[in-house]
């Protein structure tokens, strides 16, 4: 059987994909131990093996990149963030799924939460307000969904979004304590799920109890 070989464009939007993926892929790579705002364009194509020209023909600049970065990072969680709210509304059983899906999430991208966690108050104004948009829209998926729960009877729409970014902001901060576990920094895996249960039942005891206009 004789093979046709792809048309040329095609040949050439594949090879273009594929040297974008490779910069994202160094860029991350080289994000592990330094912040965006220290990383030259020079040292990501060096990685790739491509000239510093060609850089251009997929990002305008490093903020760019790593705006595109933020996008592939966060861009998943929104999927992580439904699992966890798409189960029972039981208070006990949503902790521990909260828990667990955050801990196997930072296991299973340990770059891009690092890079998030560095980033989200680094030195490149692009990159922060494209972690803070992304970090936003969590907040709103989260406090639509809260908003069925019965305990939500009579909240404002205001106090549903200060409850969502609460969510959010607890997220962020336990998948950072989990990546530090894996890197045998500070408390393990168990103490840091130990104690972001405890914090969550403390959000939800003050939630239960939370009068509107207080």
């Amino acid at each position: 059987m004789s093979h046709t070989p792809a048309p040329p464009e095609t040949a050439r939007e594949a090879q273009k994909a594929k040297t974008r993926r490779a910069l994202l892929d160094a860029g991350l790579r080289l994000l592990e131990h330094q912040s965006l705002s220290s990383l030259g364009l020079r040292e990501v194509t060096r990685v790739v093996g491509v000239a510093p020209a060609a850089f251009y023909r997929h990002f305008r600049d490093m903020g760019d990149l790593g705006v595109a970065l933020v996008e592939e990072s966060l861009g998943s969680l929104h999927g992580v963030v439904r699992e966890i709210l798409a189960g029972p509304a039981d208070e006990d059983a949503r902790i521990d799924r909260t828990v667990t899906v955050i801990a196997r999430y930072v296991r299973e991208h340990p770059m891009h939460i690092r890079f998030v966690v560095r980033e989200r108050h680094g030195g490149v104004p692009a990159v922060r307000a494209a972690i803070g948009e992304e970090l936003d829209r969590f907040a709103g998926e989260v406090a639509d969904a809260l908003t069925a729960d019965e305990v939500s009877d009579g909240w404002s729409a205001q106090d549903m979004r200060m409850l969502g970014e609460l969510f959010v902001d607890h997220m962020v901060m336990t998948a950072s304590a989990f990546l530090d576990a894996t890197l045998g920094e500070g408390p393990d895996e168990t103490s840091v799920a130990g104690t972001a249960r405890r914090q969550l039942q403390l959000i939800s005891l003050g939630r239960r109890h939370w009068q509107a206009g207080d």
